[in-house]
This record gives C-alpha cells, structure tokens and sequence, in this order.
C-alpha cells in the first residue's frame, strides 16, 4: 500500500504565503513523478504544479512566478510553496504521485487534500 500524507494548508490573507508538504510512504519501487492539484467548490479538480524524477517541472499559467514546487527524492517528498496569494487560490490542494509499487505496477496515487484559504 502507498499512502500520500499532506500538510501545510490554513487560513491566509491575500498577498501572503503557504508551504505545503506531502510525503510519501508505503511499499515503493520509484517515484515517477508527483505534483500538486486543487479543486474550489463547483469546480473541476485541476493542476497546479507538477515534477518528475529527473527534475521537469510544469506549472498551471494561474499560478506561473508564484508557486514553487520542489522535491525531495530520497525523503519521497514534494512541497509546494506558494506566495502572492490569492482569493481565487481557494482550494483543496490535492497530492498526486505516479509511483511504481513494484517493478511492473504502477499507479497514481492522491493524499486526503488539505484545505487553503485566502481570505482578508
């Protein structure tokens, strides 16, 4: 089994920051890729940054010069680090990992969400 664990998520005003975590853990073989994901209330669950293993990383153009995603591969962490932030930032920020169980099984995986909220 593969769990994904976030953390970092809370109440903040707009124009301020948030970390987020998310470590990985359970029965795995290589870490493919991981990223971040975010659905507001009536809204469809989107990307919000992703990188794989060997560094490539994508970002939504909502968020493009004020989020930062980041990597661990040893510690099978990812974090996101996000300034400037906005009301429309709203969200459940969803983990997501594309993760090799075993040598010939893969799957991708989600954390449990944690909740940002940007709000004066």
């Amino acid at each position: 089994q593969v769990q994904l664990v976030e953390s970092g998520g809370g109440l903040v005003q707009p124009g301020g920051s948030l970390s987020l975590s998310c470590a990985a853990s359970g029965s795995i073989f290589r870490i493919i890729a991981m990223g971040w994901y975010r659905q507001a209330p009536g809204k469809q669950r989107e990307l919000v940054a992703t990188i794989n293993s060997g560094g490539g990383i994508d970002y939504a153009d909502s968020v493009k010069g004020r989020v930062t995603i980041s990597r661990d591969n040893a510690m099978n962490m990812v974090y996101l680090q996000m300034n400037s932030l906005k009301p429309e930032d709203t969200a459940v920020y969803y983990c997501n990992a594309y993760i090799y169980a075993t040598p010939l099984s893969h799957n991708a995986y989600w954390g449990q969400g944690t909740q940002v909220t940007v709000s004066s």
